[in-house]
Parts: C-alpha cells; structure tokens; sequence
C-alpha cells in the first residue's frame, strides 16, 4: 500500500506501510519486535496497526503460557515431570515452593542437584586425604 507522504491524518497513522523503511522501524520499536515479525504480522492481520497491536499482544501471552507449569491440567504434569525426571510429587513441591514459571523450577531442580552431588565429593577428598 503506497503512503502518501503529504497525508498526515489519521487515517495514515492507522496503517503500517511496509514498503516505507521508516514506518518499519517505527512499529517494529513501538511495537518491540523485530522487522520480520512486523511484516509476518501485517501478512496474517493486514495493515491496520490495531489489528497488528492485539496479534502481537495475544502472539507474546500465547509464548508466556507455553512457559508455565499448570498442574491442573494431568498431561501438563506428566510432560513437566518427565522433562525435569522427577516425580509428580516433586514437581507440585518445586511449583509451590518457586511458582509456575518452567525457568524457576529448572533452575530449583539444578540447584538441589548440585546441592546433592556437593557432600558427596566433599567425603571423596577427605576419604582420599585419610588414606594418604
């Protein structure tokens, strides 16, 4: 869609032209996304920023619950304990203890892994040191 640079109502702010470089590097920082996001967008919306605005808004709450641990749902549980190899049990005590976020709870399950193995080598060296 041509944009016609002596129109400046709002009829010409309520569309995205992508063939104009600067209108893409305008919405793509409003918007914080990237140009190729931006024109994916405009592809699967059309050129009206406020239809692009909301694909965009629900496109990053869609990725942040693909993040989150529901265990309210039987399936969820069970993909979330196998990925972590842990048990259901587990896992519900990770979620209450750190929240939903599959980050946090990796990163619990690293550190009580890493807790684990700690003292084991500790014994190793003093064991080693009382043979010598």
């Amino acid at each position: 869609m041509a944009d016609s640079k002596s129109k400046r109502g709002g009829n010409d702010r309520a569309l995205i032209a992508l063939s104009e470089p600067y209108e893409v590097s305008y919405w793509s920082k409003k918007l914080k996304i990237t140009p190729a996001k931006l024109k994916y967008a405009v592809k699967k919306v059309g050129h009206s920023a406020k239809k692009v605005e909301a694909y965009i808004a629900l496109q990053k709450h869609k990725a942040r619950d693909k993040a989150l641990i529901a265990l309210s749902q039987p399936y969820e549980v069970k993909y979330w304990s196998a990925k972590f190899k842990v048990t259901p049990a587990r896992l519900k005590a990770a979620v209450k203890a750190v929240g939903h976020s599959s980050k946090n709870v990796g990163a619990y399950f690293a550190k009580a892994k890493k807790k684990k193995t700690a003292p084991k080598k500790a014994k190793a060296k003093k064991a080693k040191a009382r043979k010598s």
